[in-house]
């Protein structure tokens, strides 16, 4: 059974590793010359922590399109085999009606299930992990200079085969139920970006408790503004902090209390008035009185006496353990999400 299972999915696999071929030769014939570039131009800098945002920007300009398009396919090579292996696996055997014939060999319909599930995943994980692997070390002297590990968490390293796995056996879930492939894959196209879309904006941010980091509200280091079409408030710089993740910068008093429009509107009345923006060079800027730009170090300055910068953030040291951890839930929504299948045609009529 298990060599069958191979041959079905023999050749979109072969596809598959003959694209990541095509990946690795990029890499190869590229990478080399980006380590050889970030020796010449950021190391000597980076040792004194003095490189120039010119040099920075003179470094990040090489590739920045073939950086673009592999972050954007690790992202997708997740949900492209759940969608187009995943989906069809079982739905396509219901919808063909071969699968009278598959359990009425000797072969019982949990073996029959879990190893094409199993087979289909382990090659899934290997696609999508080979990739990230090949990417992860052709980015890498990007990612040192950007030292924003948290922003590119889900196109590095080991949480694509998590993804992966999980995308797979959720297709081959949905299929079983569906039972007609092209809904079973559109279907499974959405769910999976739902899953993607929860984890990162519910699930990630909470899986450890986040430090905090306080701080005087320094003039230089503080603007004013407003976010989307709320009350015009301080905005302070958060800290510079590499490789962590940043998650709120807040302006409280001892009391853990938030300086409120009210406070701000009272303390520094010359602020409470609406930007003019003007065009500038093909977008927008916002643009305010000489007045307003001369009293915001004033207002800081008095504003400091009673309020102070809050950061909350995840520590770069923390960016393994994340990885792990989510590696872990992906792994482990898959069985689930395989045992549920398993369980549902072991009862359901031929």
């Amino acid at each position: 059974m298990t060599r069958f299972a191979w041959l079905q999915s023999r050749t979109q696999t072969m596809v598959a590793f003959a694209g990541l071929l095509v990946v690795a030769a990029i890499a190869l014939l590229t990478g080399p010359h980006l380590v050889d570039l970030y020796n010449t131009i950021i190391a000597p800098c980076a040792i004194n922590d003095a490189c120039s945002g010119t040099t920075i920007n003179l470094f990040l300009g090489n590739h920045r399109q073939l950086r673009g398009w592999l972050d954007i396919l690790v992202m997708v090579v997740p949900g492209v085999l759940g969608v187009f292996w995943g989906a069809p696996l079982v739905a396509r055997e219901y919808e063909s009606g071969t699968y009278r014939l598959a359990w009425s060999q000797s072969v019982s319909r949990t073996r029959w299930l879990t190893i094409k599930i199993g087979v289909g995943m382990l090659i899934s994980m290997a696609v999508a992990g080979l990739l990230s692997l090949v990417v992860s070390w052709w980015s890498s002297p990007f990612d040192r200079v950007n030292a924003d590990a948290f922003g590119i968490f889900d196109q590095r390293d080991i949480v694509p085969i998590g993804y992966a796995a999980f995308a797979f056996v959720l297709g081959v879930t949905i299929g079983v139920f569906i039972r007609r492939t092209l809904p079973a894959m559109a279907t499974a196209f959405f769910a999976f970006v739902a899953v993607r879309l929860a984890t990162n904006q519910w699930v990630r941010p909470n899986l450890f408790p986040a430090k905090t980091l306080s701080g005087a509200l320094e003039p230089e280091g503080t603007g004013f503004g407003r976010t989307s079409s709320g009350p015009m408030t301080l905005q302070p710089n958060a800290p510079r902090l590499p490789n962590a993740w940043i998650q709120s910068v807040h302006v409280v008093d001892s009391a853990g209390h938030g300086l409120t429009s009210q406070v701000l509107t009272t303390t520094c009345p010359q602020l409470d008035v609406e930007p003019v923006v003007v065009p500038s060079g093909g977008g927008v800027r916002t643009q305010v009185p000489k007045d307003i730009k001369d009293g915001l170090d004033t207002c800081v300055s008095k504003l400091a006496t009673t309020y102070h910068r809050v950061v909350t953030y995840q520590p770069a040291s923390r960016y393994w353990a994340f990885q792990w951890v989510e590696l872990g839930i992906y792994l482990a929504a898959a069985v689930v999400l395989a045992g549920f299948c398993v369980w549902s045609i072991r009862r359901r009529r031929s």
